[in-house]
This record gives structure tokens, C-alpha cells and sequence, in this order.
């Protein structure tokens, strides 16, 4: 992610936040991983135009988290998942030859 993240919104449990410099990629990925974790209600993103808008995640909790807690959470488990993943697909191509590293 190279872009900004601003914090649009935070009332009660919900916060609205801009990722500036992004597309449905990465605001798709945390919304998913976000929607699974205990206590979120609600996750999802908007872009208000395909080729201009910057997507705006929009989180809601039922109260027994905090939702910039949940965000930190996923972002996390986002890092963690893809280090596994690079390390079993680079694991898979030595184990066929493949790799030259």
C-alpha cells in the first residue's frame, strides 16, 4: 500500500476511513478479513467512481471492540497470511526446481 490512510469518521463504534492512492484490492481484502473477526457487525467499502474514487472503508463493532482495534487486527493477520504464503509458494517452486534463489 503506498498510499495515505484518513481517518474520515469515528462515531460511536463505526469509523469511515479513506485509503488515498488505492483501488478495490486492498479495501475488498480488509473488509473480508474484517467481517470475520468477532464482534463486527458490519464491513464493507465504497468508491464513489471506478476510475477516480478512492475507496472508504466503513467498520462498525457491536460495542465489545473498538473498531480501529479490529483494523489494526486485520492488518496483521493481512501481513501474517502473505508472509506464510510466500514462504510456501517459494517452498513449492525449490521443491519442483524451480526456484533459482
Amino acid at each position: 500500500m503506498t498510499g495515505k490512510v484518513k481517518l474520515l469518521k469515528r462515531e460511536g463504534n463505526t469509523i469511515e476511513m479513506k485509503l488515498v492512492g488505492e483501488d478495490h484490492t486492498i479495501a475488498n481484502l480488509i473488509a473480508k478479513y474484517a467481517i470475520r473477526k468477532p464482534g463486527v457487525v458490519y464491513s464493507s467499502y465504497i468508491i464513489s467512481h471506478p476510475l477516480i474514487g478512492n475507496p472508504v472503508i466503513v467498520l462498525s463493532t457491536d460495542g465489545s471492540r473498538d473498531p480501529l482495534d479490529v483494523i489494526e487486527e486485520v492488518l496483521r493477520d493481512i501481513i501474517k497470511d502473505a508472509s506464510e504464503f510466500q514462504q510456501a509458494f517459494e517452498e513449492a517452486l525449490k521443491a519442483n526446481g524451480e526456484c533459482k534463489a
